[in-house]
């Protein structure tokens, strides 16, 4: 039986029957690990072929995926150009910007700073009313008024504005900066103000009026509830399957699985996901309802470290036997992979680690290390694969060899 397309916006349709189970252990459909293994790779539409996207492929890979986060790291490619390209192949640089520009997608404090779907811009207006007081890393904001109310002046009249016209002298990173750049900050944590590009990395910042269209500005925000709720079916649609407690941390709401139940159990009942068990004995996973449970992966994908499948570690183990660990933010002598590692998706496995550098003098991916997971068997077929993968990923950010 082949799996129900989703719709424009990524989602399943909502025809199928959900179950009747509503508590934790009354879900009465059970799979096997390894079928949920292959339905979640399936379901994140990874390309193992080379291909090139446009514009309209960008934005419908970000609805499709629900949002896309951002890093600021560049040792080989921004995370979020890693993350598209891992699915849509090769697409131009500036479609994120035109695409912010246009309204059609917005930036903002999601799983952490992610692109998003324009349509999802009225339910985050609950969020920014969550965080008018404090910033999302916690920092109540306590700025001079005066100061505050200078601020979207140049907005107004330059539009838009690159946050160096607000850069302090401090040389703390965001702690130092000036007063009128952490207000800025704050300001489009508070929805605001609003991203209308970027200039290579550099937020350029307008007013929501100059970018984000009337119909989704004009649309009040939806209640707690309401917005709890459709955000958890927001992430379930765009990651295929989640326990409860991996709905709170993609959708970073408190309480975990059991602050998530009541929100699970609402969209059990109007018909829109299932919980299915799994035969491992761990906690059930929520799914769209029309999901079937199964799926094909084959080749093999080199994934961002901030790619959406690998966000709920603890699941990523438990699934996949593999534990994702990041080690950018540590020091070199503390490192066991490298600086900037790609998992290798061989499959529905990912069975090896590769620390890579993109060397853009020379036009050149660099390979330091490949580190095979324990219990996995070199092959002649994995082998290829994972060439035929760097070779992909290294043409789709516009290098031209690979250097192992």
């Amino acid at each position: 039986m082949a799996r129900p397309r989703r719709d424009a916006a990524g989602a399943y349709p909502d025809g199928g029957i959900a179950s009747p189970a509503r508590a934790l252990t009354s879900a009465v459909e059970t799979v096997s690990v390894a079928q949920l293994r292959r339905y979640l790779v399936d379901h994140q539409g990874y390309a193992t072929r080379f291909r090139r996207s446009r514009t309209v492929g960008v934005a419908a890979a970000i609805r499709r995926l629900g949002c896309v986060q951002l890093d600021s790291i560049s040792a080989v490619e921004r995370a979020h150009r890693l993350t598209l390209t891992s699915r849509i192949g090769a697409y131009p640089e500036s479609a994120i910007s035109r695409l912010l520009a246009a309204g059609r997608i917005f930036e903002y404090w999601a799983h952490e700073a992610c692109l998003v779907p324009i349509e999802d811009y009225p339910l985050f207006k609950r969020r920014m009313e969550h965080l008018r007081e404090t910033h999302w890393w916690g920092r109540k904001h306590d700025h001079d008024p005066k100061v505050k109310a200078a601020v979207p002046g140049p907005l107004r009249e330059h539009r838009p504005v690159p946050t160096r016209l607000f850069d302090g002298g401090g040389g703390g990173g965001m702690w130092n900066w000036k007063p009128e750049k952490r207000i800025l900050e704050d300001l489009f944590a508070a929805g605001e103000v609003a991203v209308a590009g970027r200039n290579g990395f550099q937020r350029l910042y307008a007013l929501p009026e100059q970018v984000i269209p009337r119909e989704y500005l004009d649309t009040p925000a939806p209640s707690e509830e309401e917005f709890v709720r459709s955000y958890a079916l927001r992430a379930v649609q765009g990651r295929g399957a989640l326990t409860e407690s991996g709905i709170a941390e993609h959708c970073r709401l408190p309480g975990g699985a059991k602050g998530m139940r009541p929100a699970v159990d609402a969209l059990v009942e109007e018909g829109l996901v299932r919980r299915v068990g799994v035969k491992d004995g761990g906690p059930p996973v929520v799914v769209p309802v029309g999901a079937e449970l199964d799926g094909r992966a084959a080749g093999g994908v080199l994934l961002s470290p901030f790619d959406n499948l690998l966000w709920d570690r603890a699941f990523v183990e438990r699934v996949f036997g593999f534990r994702h660990v990041i080690e950018v933010y540590k020091r070199a002598p503390e490192r066991v992979y490298g600086y900037y590692v790609l998992p290798f998706l061989f499959g529905d496995r990912l069975v090896g680690r590769a620390d890579l550098k993109a060397d853009r003098a020379e036009g050149m991916l660099r390979v330091p290390a490949f580190h095979l997971e324990p219990k996995v068997r070199r092959s002649a077929a994995l082998d290829t694969a994972l060439e035929r993968a760097l070779a992909r990923l290294a043409k789709a950010i516009g290098l031209e060899r690979v250097e192992r």
